[in-house]
């Protein structure tokens, strides 16, 4: 670490890492860590192993990979004793033990073997066993991600790399061949956050398939809308993207312990110090199962079309990414404006822009940071501090609500890459009629171009 007071600091204050212990082996010259939450995922934990294992071995040598097992007290029993099953599996590769020790599937027998043979190294936290679970009202995703993290940024401490990365994995989760190169190679200098391209595996019904291609296409949309706003915030927040610094996870004070949506706010303050990279030249490949584990997110969403709970093919209207880009565009210009006049200009641009900034005391914001900050490009940042990718997110919520609802999604997707004026492909213009190949010759398209 650059400041190891600071290090200190953090762990003495904010780290979760000291209640739990790392089961693992080797933990030497590592420069990388990949974090891996685990919830009831025997089933699925392996497969991921096995695609990180599948990295060459010159970029496993210095790898490690922290799984994070973990319930609460008040899980369902069956849950727990699939934890212990996966708990059973870490044991056997972090302690090199033969598989044919165990009663299980050839299949499974073979994963193990491969996993053991490649060369990763594993370590693994037990959030689960009796006495060892997280509380009841402190369980979850983000609580998991924020023990695995912190003790990566601990093991990372003593390692003599000038690359400390921690990457975020989920245990459901698959990664290519080059995942590890690719992102010590994308981490230059300036680099201090990152998120990989993504691709969603494919469901086993087509009408998972069209389930996850409509969240997917959303997912895209809502890019493509910040980035023809120019928002800084135009990136994917999904957990299984993630990588960052050491240092820049010291800097915001690591993760949050969320239930959902922790990925959000996350890179949401990691934004905040530094511009968040994105790494095309390797994917990840989460899962498109429906889950009620979280009340929002790929798997409820997934579970909500799969229920016909509401109307899924609606987006939010182009003409709300039209006036985020106007006032984005306005506060370019900060030392042009006091106050009063910002908020004429706004009110210009539509008058509901106005009334929010109003209702989220812009003016006496305003007038802090000018007090703190004198040139354009200081002031420009805070600004952007302030009005970060949760109060664009609320902006864009508060306008839908009051006076624009939503519209019809393939439409909507078709007006924005218009005003970002990039080519629409003829069976765009058919999209409404498409049988599932042409949805999923769609999502391709947004892929490449998000």
């Amino acid at each position: 670490m650059t400041k190891p007071y600071l290090l200190q600091k953090y762990l003495q204050k904010y780290s979760t890492a000291e209640k739990w212990n790392i089961v693992a082996g080797d933990t030497a010259n590592i420069s990388l860590v990949v974090v891996i939450p685990a919830y009831a995922e025997k089933e699925t934990l392996l497969s991921t192993l096995e695609s990180l294992a599948q990295n060459p071995s010159s970029s496993l040598r210095n790898s490690f990979v922290l799984c994070v097992i973990n319930n609460k007290k008040s899980s369902p029993p069956e849950v727990k004793m699939n934890n212990q099953g996966t708990l059973e599996y870490l044991d056997l590769l972090v302690n090199l033990r033969n598989p044919e020790q165990l009663d299980l599937k050839r299949e499974l027998k073979e994963k193990l073997k491969f996993i053991s043979e490649a060369g990763l190294r594993i370590g693994y936290v037990d959030a689960s066993s009796p006495g060892c679970e997280f509380s009841d009202n402190d369980g979850g995703v983000g609580l998991a991600r924020k023990t695995g993290m912190d003790m990566a940024l601990n093991l990372l401490s003593s390692s003599t790399s000038s690359k400390k990365l921690i990457l975020c994995l989920d245990a459901d989760t698959l990664v290519q061949k080059n995942y590890l190169s690719s992102i010590e190679n994308s981490f230059q200098k300036k680099v201090k956050t990152a998120i990989v391209a993504y691709e969603h595996q494919e469901a086993g019904t087509d009408e998972g398939k069209a389930a996850i291609y409509c969240y997917e296409i959303f997912l895209r949309y809502w890019i493509l809308g910040l980035k023809y706003a120019r928002s800084p915030y135009a990136f994917h927040s999904i957990g299984s993207t993630m990588v960052c610094t050491a240092d820049a996870y010291l800097a915001v004070r690591g993760m949050n312990r969320r239930r959902a949506g922790e990925d959000f706010y996350f890179l949401n303050k990691l934004a905040k110090i530094g511009g968040i990279n994105y790494i095309k030249e390797t994917r990840v490949f989460p899962s498109a199962r429906a889950s009620f584990r979280v009340p929002f997110g790929t798997g409820r969403r997934i579970q909500r079309f799969l229920n016909r709970e509401r109307e899924e093919y609606i987006l939010y209207d182009p003409r709300i990414f039209e006036i985020l880009a106007k006032w984005l565009q306005l506060m370019e210009k900060p030392l042009q404006y006091d106050e009063k006049d910002i908020l004429n200009k706004a009110n210009a641009i539509h008058p509901s822009l106005s009334s929010f900034l109003t209702a989220y005391q812009f003016e006496d914001v305003s007038k802090r940071i000018r007090r703190n900050v004198k040139n354009k490009d200081a002031l420009i940042s805070s600004f952007h501090c302030w009005f970060d990718g949760f109060k664009t997110l609320k902006l864009i919520n508060y306008l839908t609500r009051e006076f624009y609802p939503p519209v019809d999604m393939f439409k909507a997707v078709e007006s924005i890459l218009e005003m970002r004026r990039i080519p629409v492909p003829e069976f765009f213009r058919r999209a409404n009629n498409l049988e599932l190949d042409g949805q999923r010759k769609y999502v391709q398209y947004l892929r490449e171009i998000t």
